[in-house]
């Protein structure tokens, strides 16, 4: 048995990580951040700019993995600070029940959801944020959308890996049309 004590429990080093993603499916957590009014619509959406490893710009959602021994409400606000920043004062939800749970295969074409890298499971979220969102670490920007924006097809077009279809789930599960 060793004596050193392990430091970042639930962190995996690169080879690790990609020999998990090669032989089982990962947990995510992905948050759909809004701003509402005080009647509880939602009045704006809130995409995140991103560089992506092949140098093309996209819009995403806050996502992120579920570490080994990690709530997943932690890891939701995790991700949330990480991608929002720490005062951003996200609400989030009292029930843990995702929106939807997405799907995302290595092989295009199984589900609407796709990432190259491995098959993921990810739970999805919208959560209301009221502070002031300053994008941190990977994000370029972060960009509030009217909700008939954020539906359009020009928007839409920039989310790859099946960030848009999450979109407008997202929208038609709090009674907008996606349209």
């Amino acid at each position: 048995m060793s004596d050193l004590t392990e430091t970042t429990p639930g962190w995996l080093s690169s080879d690790e990580l990609e020999m998990a993603r090669a032989r089982m499916p990962i947990l995510y957590v992905e948050a759909v951040p809004v701003r509402v009014d005080d009647s509880g619509e939602v009045t704006s959406v809130g995409l995140l700019l991103r560089m992506g490893p092949d140098g093309n710009v996209s819009r995403t959602l806050v996502s992120g993995r579920v570490l080994h021994h990690e709530r997943v409400r932690d890891a939701l606000l995790r991700h949330l600070e990480k991608d929002l920043g720490p005062v951003a004062l996200p609400r989030v939800p009292t029930s843990l029940q995702p929106f939807t749970v997405a799907e995302y295969f290595p092989t295009q074409g199984v589900t609407p959801y796709h990432d190259p890298r491995q098959h993921a499971v990810s739970l999805a979220y919208i959560v209301p944020v009221t502070g002031d969102c300053r994008p941190r670490q990977d994000a370029l920007d972060l960009v509030w959308f009217s909700p008939q924006e954020a539906a359009s097809l020009a928007v839409q077009s920039e989310m790859p890996g099946g960030h848009g279809f999450l979109l407008r789930q997202a929208l038609a599960h709090v009674g907008l049309s996606a349209s």
